[in-house]
């Protein structure tokens, strides 16, 4: 049997995560007189860490808000750009080419190719991490302090989304982008022997992680990097007041 119904409104950004059926235009759902708001959304498939301001016919709202008959919610994306106690975060095994992007910027970003979800979980909590994923099931699990959903399946369109979302202060060339270990500089004398002979000859400036002791310097793929930090640059430039 069909119950009273309420209408709801979601912000065009978070159509992506509703069925086809519901992008375009408003959702009706029944009303059982328990279910918060919350549930309902998250029902509909949008993660509530994408979630914003709640109203109930025009009133501020929270997730833990019920719905009734005749009820009219809307419910709007998390405001951009997000603030953070601090910028750091734990990326999902599929978001390696992502870490190391947001590493070369000078972003805190852990990542393992081998961190199952629990893990994850663990580490964001434990280190005030914000878990980045594409998952949104993750996204959904109630011990999570803090997460968001990656937009994009470039990891240039990753990086931009990143950075557009929370503007994190940028260090480019201070971390390692193997391991997220903080780099100095190196004396070529001291990292000379494990360079090959063509780099000895054509570079004397050079980084050490002091995590892994990789080695760094500015060599033929510097180009391409630069413009990725450039890029970075830009687009939290534009978000920062």
């Amino acid at each position: 049997m069909t119950g009273p119904e309420a209408e709801l409104r979601f912000t065009d950004e978070l159509r992506i995560f509703l069925g086809p059926r519901y992008r375009d235009g408003p959702v009706l759902v029944n009303c059982d007189g328990t279910s918060t708001l919350g549930h309902v959304i998250e029902s509909l498939g949008v993660p509530l860490p994408e979630v914003g301001d709640l109203t109930i016919d025009a009133e501020p709202v929270t997730a833990a808000s019920r719905l009734a008959g005749g009820h009219v919610a809307e419910v709007a994306a998390v405001g951009r750009p997000q603030p953070l106690p601090e910028a750091r975060f734990v990326l999902d095994v599929h978001l390696g080419t992502l870490a190391r992007r947001l590493r070369l910027t000078g972003v805190d970003a852990a990542y393992a190719n081998d961190r199952d979800d629990d893990t994850l979980i663990t580490e964001a909590n434990a280190e005030g991490r914000v878990l980045l994923t594409q998952d949104r099931g993750l996204l959904r699990r109630r011990k999570l302090w803090m997460g968001a959903y990656v937009r994009g399946a470039d990891p240039d369109d990753q990086l931009g989304d990143v950075l557009d979302r929370f503007a994190p202060p940028l260090a480019p060339w201070t971390r390692c982008t193997a391991c997220n270990g903080m780099l100095a500089p190196a004396r070529k004398a001291d990292v000379e022997r494990t360079l090959l002979p063509g780099t000895r000859r054509s570079y004397h400036d050079f980084a050490r992680c002091a995590a892994c002791g990789r080695v760094y310097w500015r060599g033929a793929h510097s180009a391409r990097l630069a413009s990725i930090v450039d890029r970075a640059a830009r687009i939290v430039a534009n978000r920062v007041p």
